[in-house]
C-alpha cells in the first residue's frame, strides 16, 4: 500500500527553439478534442459548419483573456495595479478558472448575438460538454507543474512535490493532498455524464439542463476541494471561505436555477438531420 508519492515530474516536455510544457499541451489537446466534439454535435443537429471556427475564436479568446483578468482582479490586483503592463505577461503564470468561465460566458453571448441569432443557452448546452474535459486536462497540467496542491495529509496517496519551491517552504518532507488529481477526476467524470446526457438521453431537448448540470459538476467539487487546497494568495488566510469558494457560490446557484427551469418547461423537440446545414447563416 502506498505511503506517499514523490512527485518530481519535469513540467517541460521539450526545450529548444521553442519550449513546450505539459500545461500548454493539455490546453492544445483540450481545444482540439473539444473542437471535434462540438463539430459532431453541430453536424448531428444540422447547424452551419461555419459556426465552428467562429465559436472556437470566441472560446479561445474568452478563456485566455478571462482567466488572466480573473487572476489579476480576483487575486492580485494590489500587485498588478502598480505595473499594469505585467497583465500582458501571461507566460509568467497566473490564470483563474472562474475568470475563464466568465470570459467564455461573454464570448458565447457575443457569438449568439452576432452569429447564431439563437438563445445563448443553445450554445452553452453544447459547448460545456468539452469544456468539462478541458478543465480536467488543465488540472493535469497543474499537476505536471507541481502547483495548486493541498494541505499535508496522512492518506497513503499524498504527494511530495519536490520540484515546488512552495512545497519546500511550507511543508518540507510532508506528503500533501494532490488536489489537482481530485479536481481532474471530478471533471472527467462530469464530461462522461454530459456526453451521456446529450447522446443517450437527448438532454439538449430541455434547454439549460446540460448547462446547469455542468455548473454543479464543476463548482460543487471546486468548493469542497478548496477546504484541503492551499490558498493562492495571502489575504485568503483570514477568510472563512477563500476566494475560490466565494466565486463558486453564484455558479452553483445558477446551476440549480437552470436545472429547475429546464425540468419545469416542456421538452423541445429537435430534428436531427446528421449533416451540416447548407445555409451560411442562422435560420
Amino acid at each position: 500500500m502506498l505511503q506517499f508519492v514523490t512527485w518530481a515530474a519535469d513540467p517541460i516536455i521539450y526545450s529548444g527553439f521553442i519550449t513546450l510544457r505539459w500545461y500548454s499541451l493539455a490546453f492544445m489537446i483540450g481545444f482540439l478534442v473539444g473542437y471535434e466534439i462540438v463539430s459532431r454535435i453541430f453536424k448531428h443537429e444540422g447547424a452551419p459548419e461555419r459556426w465552428l471556427s467562429v465559436l472556437l475564436m470566441w472560446t479561445v479568446a474568452g478563456t485566455i483573456i478571462g482567466a488572466r483578468l480573473g487572476h489579476v482582479f480576483f487575486y492580485e490586483w494590489d500587485v498588478y495595479k502598480l505595473n499594469p503592463v505585467k497583465i500582458l505577461y501571461v507566460w509568467e503564470g497566473g490564470l483563474a478558472s472562474h475568470g475563464g468561465t466568465i470570459g467564455i460566458i461573454i464570448g458565447v453571448l457575443l457569438f449568439s448575438w452576432i452569429t447564431t441569432k439563437r438563445s445563448p443557452i443553445w450554445t452553452f448546452d453544447r459547448l460545456v460538454i468539452p469544456i468539462a474535459l478541458v478543465g480536467g486536462l488543465i488540472r493535469l497540467g497543474n499537476l505536471m507543474n507541481s502547483e495548486i496542491f493541498g494541505h499535508p495529509t496522512t492518506l497513503p496517496w499524498g504527494f511530495k512535490f519536490v520540484r515546488s519551491a512552495e512545497w519546500h517552504y511550507l511543508y518540507e518532507g510532508l506528503p500533501c493532498h494532490p488536489t489537482q488529481i481530485y479536481e481532474a477526476l471530478c471533471y472527467f467524470a462530469l464530461f462522461g455524464v454530459l456526453m451521456w446526457m446529450y447522446w443517450k438521453k437527448n438532454a439538449q431537448e430541455r434547454p439549460g439542463l446540460i448547462f446547469g448540470v455542468f455548473f454543479l459538476g464543476i463548482f460543487i467539487p471546486r468548493f469542497l476541494i478548496e477546504f484541503v487546497k492551499n490558498n493562492q494568495v495571502a489575504f485568503e488566510e483570514t477568510m472563512t471561505l477563500n476566494m475560490g469558494q466565494l466565486l463558486s457560490i453564484p455558479f452553483i446557484i445558477a446551476g440549480v436555477i437552470l436545472i429547475i427551469r429546464a425540468m419545469k418547461n416542456p421538452r423541445v423537440k429537435i430534428d436531427y438531420p446528421n449533416r451540416f446545414s447548407d445555409a451560411n447563416d442562422s435560420e
